[in-house]
């Protein structure tokens, strides 16, 4: 009876392991030191400044509020390069379902604000990407700069 119940309670907590897992495959989650507002204001200042494209930023939490419901701070800045975009779709038409790319800042439970953005290596595995990978590096380090620049007091 022990057995079972230590095979029971090991096998449960493999389950919820790879639920917590499998919602956050591929996601980079940064703390950062400032507002979820001021965390985007910040990376859309660095975007433009890098001459980045900021196609889009959606507040969640005042759609949230359009439709008289409550959503903790939440924002969405949707942006990108053809420099880089285009030779990834170049290799997979269908990774631009993922570009232009995202990153959301969000206040979480406990009241800390992160950022989170998909990792372009998680990107370029979903679509088989496979002839790209300097680029896809060169995605990856820009992208955790940029990020740090934007979330770490100075």
């Amino acid at each position: 009876m022990r057995k079972t119940i230590l095979t029971l309670a090991a096998l449960l907590f493999i389950l919820s392991a790879a639920d917590v897992q499998a919602k956050s495959e591929g996601v980079v989650i940064k703390k950062s030191a400032y507002s979820v507002s001021e965390t985007i204001d910040r990376l859309v200042a660095i975007f433009k400044e890098k001459g980045i494209t900021v196609f889009a930023r959606v507040n969640h939490a005042a759609g949230a509020e359009k439709i008289d419901k409550k959503l903790a701070p939440a924002e969405l800045v949707i942006f990108g390069n053809p420099k880089i975009g285009t030779p990834l779709m170049q290799s997979n038409i269908i990774s631009g379902i993922d570009l232009p790319l995202k990153a959301m800042a969000y206040q979480n439970a406990s009241g800390t604000v992160e950022l989170v953005y998909s990792h372009p290596g998680f990107l370029a595995r979903r679509h088989d990407i496979k002839d790209r990978d300097a680029l896809v590096k060169q995605m990856s380090k820009i992208l955790t700069n940029l990020t740090d620049a934007a979330t770490k007091k100075k």
